[in-house]
């Protein structure tokens, strides 16, 4: 694939990924609660949720995808009321400051789980590759070595915006040296993962 299509899909998705919304406002908020090592299977959840309908919309697959619109809806609705649960969780969970209860560890599977759903129920992430990706690249000429490329680029600048936007959280989670801090950091985290919730309920 010609480096300028790359480039193009790069920049585009760049906007797209880097802006907040309901995936940044979630990663955000569990890096707040959890700390960065436990929020790894999460970030992986995303990137091959993405991969995922990157993959969809390089096969040809979304009229199928339209097709299973309420399976796409239903899962839509899963992801929101689980992202209602981790909420509720963040806003009572205990405000101790000691360096045993930060972060304060959850089961990968799960984190993984939350990861995939908020990825594949979010309309923001579909509209953008089942609807403007096939605007910025010709899909009809992209075959295995260049969705690889795709996917390698996707990759590249996936990581380096959720990784910033991460980092900045741990930034933020550094300063936790007081139960108030503690408690004010899991009220905005909660309110950010109910926010992210009805975002991606109401698109």
């Amino acid at each position: 694939m010609a480096l300028s299509g790359l480039l193009v899909f790069a920049l585009a998705l760049i906007v797209a990924a880097g802006s907040p919304g309901p995936s940044i406002a979630a990663l955000v908020a569990r890096v707040l609660t959890n700390g960065f090592r436990d929020v790894l299977p999460f970030l992986a959840a995303m990137w091959i949720g993405e991969a995922l309908w990157l993959t969809c919309a390089v096969a040809g697959l979304a009229v199928v995808a339209h097709s299973f619109a309420l399976v796409f809806i239903a899962l839509k609705f899963a992801g929101v009321a689980y992202l209602l649960f981790l909420a509720w969780k963040m806003w009572f969970a205990p405000t101790d400051v000691h360096e045993s209860t930060l972060p304060s560890g959850q089961s990968p599977w799960r984190m993984f789980v939350a990861g995939l759903m908020v990825t594949l129920g979010n309309p923001k992430i579909m509209v953008f590759y089942l609807a403007l990706l096939p605007t910025i690249v010709d899909l009809s000429r992209v075959g295995t070595l260049a969705w690889l490329e795709l996917t390698l680029t996707m990759l590249a600048v996936l990581m380096s915006v959720d990784f910033i936007w991460a980092l900045a959280a741990v930034k933020a989670r550094t300063l936790l040296t007081s139960r108030r801090a503690v408690k004010l950091a899991n009220r905005t985290s909660a309110t950010m993962m109910a926010g992210a919730a009805a975002a991606i309920a109401t698109r």
